[in-house]
């Protein structure tokens, strides 16, 4: 197994996204990329600790590559739009990739500027950083779409990024 760790805006967008892929595996939302040890999520959200919001999550590579992570992580966010994902704006929701090797940096780059010759009307502006120590959120945090899936906020938000990928990477779904 290796590890992943993704942000692009609200974890539990991302986290509900990632979990319904097979071969992923212990998906924690949290916070990495800050000043702060143990940031709490209220400080987090008003921007005070240069945290991301983000996931950590193990992947079977034998069976899933990080190229693959990386497509549905830029398929189901906009990577062109600098601090913002939706309603959710400031640093803290920033899209970023915390690469954990050499090999995950290369992929990184090289996914990045394939995206930016033909896909996408403007540029990528998703940071490419080390992977900093990763702060689990609080238990209400973890597995949130699941647990709310009536929540105005997993239906309005959610679910379109969940029917982008079933419609781009069916071939995945866990379901």
């Amino acid at each position: 197994m290796k590890k992943a760790t993704f942000a692009n805006g609200c974890f539990w967008c991302t986290e509900a996204v990632f979990q319904h892929l097979k071969f992923v595996e212990n998906i924690e939302s949290g916070f990495t990329g800050g000043q702060i040890k143990n940031p709490p999520y209220r400080e987090v959200v008003m921007g005070r600790t240069g945290h991301a919001e983000a996931i950590q999550l193990d992947y079977d590579d034998t069976k899933i590559d990080y190229e693959t992570l990386l497509h549905v992580f830029f398929t189901t966010h906009d990577p062109t739009t600098l601090n913002r994902q939706g309603y959710d704006v400031g640093e803290q929701y920033r899209s970023e990739i915390f690469y954990h090797d050499a090999q995950q940096k290369e992929i990184a780059e090289a996914v990045i500027k394939k995206l930016n010759e033909n896909v996408f009307d403007g540029k990528i502006v998703t940071k490419l950083s080390a992977a900093k120590e990763f702060y689990v959120a609080e238990f209400e945090h973890q597995n949130f779409y699941q647990n709310n899936t009536e929540f105005r906020y997993c239906q309005l938000i959610i679910e379109p990024k969940l029917k982008k990928l079933r419609e781009s990477f069916q071939h995945l779904l866990s379901e």
